[in-house]
């Protein structure tokens, strides 16, 4: 029942964006689920990330949650990379972008790498993104915190769901490193038309630690 009150919600809130997915192997479209990743900033940049992103690290920065990216992903086997044979995403479609990613390279990057596997050109997968970042809500706790927390993996999963009535446990998982929050995972149905069960792939990558520290923003 749950599913089907999520499909009512599905092409009313991602219209846009529905689509049906060509069934061929090897070819975009060709995928079970997503994965919306949110990272939490302090714990990316805490734990490598400030190499890789040096403007989303810098100190006054203040990033918090923001999109790693939107995965195609497979229940069995690899999950789908490169499908689009150098695929670039026009400015028109990155301008979509402002706001949701830490940075245009990356909203291009992840394009290139995971995007173009979608079935869905630029525009449209941009534009899934952006609803799924504006759609789910972070928890008061987590929105801007200035000093350092800690919280059971559990709670973090309690908070978002609080947050998002049609979001379950078994929706998301809750990864970490070196004790600190790295990032949040949610599995989205392949429509577009709500959220999804994570398989195991995903959910074992669920933190187990009794707690971690959510680092403040920079």
């Amino acid at each position: 029942m749950r599913r089907n009150a999520l499909a009512a919600l599905g092409c009313a809130l991602f219209a846009a964006t529905c689509f049906s997915a060509p069934a061929s192997a090897q070819t975009p479209g060709d995928f079970d689920y997503y994965v919306f990743t949110l990272s939490w900033s302090p714990g990316f940049c805490d734990t490598g990330g400030a190499a890789k992103q040096p403007s989303q690290c810098a100190s006054g920065a203040g990033a918090g949650f923001v999109v790693h990216g939107l995965w195609p992903n497979s229940r069995f086997g690899p999950n789908p990379e490169d499908c689009g044979s150098g695929a670039s995403a026009p400015a028109e479609a990155l301008r979509l972008t402002d706001g949701v990613y830490p940075d245009e390279g990356l909203a291009r990057y992840e394009f290139r790498k995971h995007g173009a596997c979608s079935g869905l050109d630029a525009e449209g997968y941009f534009t899934a993104v952006k609803r799924l970042h504006d759609v789910i809500a972070i928890p008061d706790a987590l929105r801007t915190p200035h000093e350092a927390q800690r919280f059971a993996p559990d709670d973090i999963v309690t908070a978002f769901v609080a947050a998002n009535p049609s979001l379950q446990a078994d929706d998301m998982a809750v990864t970490c490193g070196r004790g600190e929050l790295i990032d949040v995972r949610i599995c989205v149905a392949k429509d577009l038309a709500g959220f999804a069960q994570c398989p195991p792939k995903v959910a074992g990558h669920t933190c187990h630690a009794a707690s971690i520290s959510v680092a403040p923003l920079r």
